[in-house]
């Protein structure tokens, strides 16, 4: 998992075991994958950005993709609410891997290029479980938009 997210941020330490980048994998698909929905629909463009994610910055390959995100709806629907995922994170992530997570999720809600009400709140909730700052959840904000413009 730390080789997932560090190969995110460019640092070429060795990568951790299948299960546990498959675990990193999973929790991050399923808060993206919620972010997605939290409008009440997935849009095709929401969900391409979701598997580039998945590929392009986190190394699955799209051969495991259709497996990963099936895995994430499943757990997605098996929970009752995030923290699983959040609880996942937090005890693995550093600061810096958990703004990553936080800049992919705000790509996703702002891949439509609006900013609703709800996917608002799920934000600041989401940073609130993540243990972030309010000037680090905004500052992941400002971070995903200039990398949807670029």
């Amino acid at each position: 998992m730390f080789g997932i997210i560090k190969k995110i941020m460019g640092d070429s330490a060795p990568a951790e075991s299948p299960e546990k980048q498959g675990d990193a994998h999973v929790a991050l698909c399923v808060l993206m994958i919620e972010a997605a929905h939290i409008d009440g629909e997935c849009s095709d463009e929401e969900m391409a950005h979701v598997i580039a994610t998945l590929t392009d910055k986190c190394g699955v390959s799209r051969d495991d993709i259709d497996e990963l995100v099936e895995r994430a709806y499943q757990q997605r629907e098996d929970s009752i609410d995030l923290f699983t995922f959040t609880r996942y994170i937090n005890q693995n992530y550093s600061k810096a891997e958990k703004l990553q997570v936080m800049e992919s999720v705000w790509r996703v809600i702002h891949i439509d290029g609006r900013l609703e009400g709800h996917e608002d709140h799920f934000a600041h909730k989401l940073a609130n479980l993540l243990r972030l700052t309010h000037k680090e959840l905004i500052t992941a904000k400002i971070k995903a938009r200039e990398q949807l413009q670029t």
